[in-house]
């Protein structure tokens, strides 16, 4: 699996008056769960880094192109009308099995994610509360783009099993898998909010809540004291 490595010094988080939430996870800790809670139950905007990824990939983007003259028919998908679209299951194939390879592709599509972010957080300037949901918050080091980091938690047992039953893994495609990122528990030493999804479905609602509700309650205060 992959480990965190020692950072000399930790990574500056965002500081305005906006509050940017960064929210992140391993894979199949419940992630993308609490970002559409966010989005139904208190109409948040949240950002979705795995989004922006996938657009990066489309059919006959310059970051495709690339992949395609790396891995040729390998990754082609077939039967499409458009012959420069990936087949993004055998792309995984590839370099969830392959740290070089991940790495490569992950240099060409992170900066591309990054500055989509930004894009859209600059649009978004004027809302008190932002969500920015990031699977690989910590190993592509996107602390900055945030002031406060969420991290949804469950066992790795049951992160493996939800992502063998999620994904229609074997054992071994989950693993490896899993093995591309952080150990959770890596991640949850380094967040400033950590959300239990080890019980029953949604059963964190409240604990989001009640953070939302801090939130909204610390940036009601910022204003107040603004107008002194």
């Amino acid at each position: 699996m992959t480990t965190a490595p020692p950072r000399p010094g930790q990574i500056p988080n965002w500081q305005g008056p906006q509050r940017r939430v960064g929210l992140t996870g391993g894979i199949a800790t419940g992630k993308s769960s609490v970002g559409l809670y966010l989005t139904k139950q208190h109409a948040l905007s949240v950002l979705d880094a795995d989004v922006y990824a996938r657009e990066a990939l489309a059919p006959e983007s310059a970051v495709t192109m690339t992949v395609l003259k790396r891995y040729g028919s390998a990754v082609t998908q077939l039967g499409q009308s458009n012959p420069a679209s990936l087949d993004r299951l055998a792309l995984g194939q590839i370099v969830f099995n392959n740290a070089r390879e991940r790495r490569w592709l992950e240099n060409l599509v992170h900066p591309i994610v990054r500055g989509r972010i930004e894009t859209e957080l600059a649009t978004l300037q004027n809302e008190p509360v932002v969500v920015v949901m990031i699977p690989l918050l910590f190993e592509a080091q996107f602390e900055s783009v945030c002031d406060e980091i969420w991290v949804v938690h469950c066992s790795a047992a049951q992160q493996l099993e939800r992502l063998m039953h999620r994904d229609q893994l074997s054992k071994q495609e989950a693993q490896a898998r899993l093995a591309a990122q952080w150990p959770i528990e890596s991640k949850t030493a380094l967040a400033d909010t950590v959300i239990n999804n080890t019980g029953a479905v949604e059963s964190w609602g409240e604990q989001v809540s009640n953070q939302i509700e801090r939130l909204l309650i610390d940036v009601a205060d910022v204003h107040s004291n603004e107008q002194f």
